[in-house]
């Protein structure tokens, strides 16, 4: 799949960017942190002009997370339960409605650049707990842009390794994953255990 995605990004450009970043941002599994490190080699090449294809991919991210948290609110738990099942995801979500109210502004933006594949879930949470969606907007919006910028400009800098550069982000992310699943395991323990 990687390979084909990054073909439609050589080949449609811009509007294959905000096609797979959005898609990807509603809950989607596809390549979007190589797609934007890949624009960013584009970029690099001249292909691309950088600035357009930070805001392409921010606004792109922000619409696909804008229809996430239209699901979690409008549509409702049961909707995103489905959902989740059939993604096999039910019990993390689950975890995070709990959370998603006291994570609040600060989760929904370290999800968006620091610990991605939580994002998607995140939105949905969020939308489920009713978050107020003047505040999600915000903390997405700022999120989505740091996110954006920071892997096109990884891409710009490091053209030639882009899949090294890519490898590497992938063990980063899923190890912020777990060091952020051992501090709340560690903090319920620790309140439990007073």
């Amino acid at each position: 799949m990687n390979d084909q995605v990054l073909a439609a990004l050589g080949r449609y450009g811009l509007p294959a960017l905000f096609i797979v970043v959005a898609i990807a941002a509603i809950g989607v599994p596809l390549p979007v942190t190589l797609l934007l490190i890949v624009t960013g080699s584009l970029a690099a090449q001249g292909t691309i002009d950088i600035w357009w294809a930070i805001a392409v991919a921010t606004v792109a991210a922000s619409a696909g997370d804008q229809i996430g948290y239209a699901i979690g609110r409008w549509g409702g738990k049961e909707l995103v339960l489905r959902l989740a099942g059939a993604l096999g995801k039910a019990d993390g979500l689950k975890h995070l409605e709990g959370k998603a109210t006291k994570l609040g502004g600060p989760g929904i933006f370290f999800s968006r650049w620091l610990v991605t594949p939580l994002g998607p879930w995140v939105n949905f949470a969020s939308g489920i707990a009713n978050y107020s969606w003047l505040r999600f907007s915000v903390w997405d919006l700022l999120g989505e842009a740091l996110g954006a910028a920071l892997y096109i400009c990884l891409g710009l800098a490091f053209s030639d390794r882009v899949q090294a550069v890519a490898d590497v982000l992938g063990n980063l992310t899923w190890a912020a994953v777990g060091v952020l699943i051992a501090t709340l395991l560690g903090w319920k323990l620790f309140s439990r255990a007073r």
